[in-house]
């Protein structure tokens, strides 16, 4: 069930993307909002995230520091917006550079359907905010998102 769309509009500098994977709708948004499990899938391939915290609650906080291969770590922070669990997820989130400011801001979005054989995953990443170091990172969060959802995909029908 690897079907995954993905389109980034210039200039609205927003994402979208649809996956549907086979799993059940509670063992995908459990994936979301366990810290432990968001570990083993953020990112794009060969990442780990040795730093991972979650507060799955509206206000609550998160915090992943990204590793890559070649051992350079991304810093993000955010809160969740919005939990109607199993259905829908709303989360804000920001980049870090070096110096712990903020490079840009995103509100994602993911919606969770039951489809026969598992579940629909809905995508929206909307930029709300950018520095001029942002666009080099931008440019890459379509196929980041992509890789992430591989590996969430891999994580949930094991």
């Amino acid at each position: 069930m690897g079907n995954s769309r993905s389109v980034l509009e210039e200039g609205l500098q927003e994402m979208s993307l649809t996956r549907r994977v086979g799993a059940p709708v509670d063992v995908v948004f459990r994936a979301w909002t366990d810290a432990k499990q968001l570990a083993e899938w953020w990112g794009p391939k060969r990442f780990t995230n040795p730093v991972c915290e979650v507060d799955a609650r509206a206000g609550g906080a998160i915090r992943i520091h990204m590793r890559a291969p070649n051992g350079v770590v991304y810093p993000m922070t955010g809160r969740f917006v919005e939990i109607d669990r199993s259905h829908r997820l709303v989360f804000a989130t920001a980049a870090l550079d070096g110096d712990g400011n903020t490079m840009f801001e995103i509100l994602n979005t993911v919606t969770f359907t039951a489809i026969a054989g598992g579940t629909e995953i809905a995508l929206v990443a909307q930029v709300t905010s950018t520095t001029p170091a942002a666009p080099q990172y931008l440019a890459g969060m379509s196929q980041g998102w992509s890789q992430s959802l591989d590996r969430l995909t891999e994580l949930v029908q094991r």
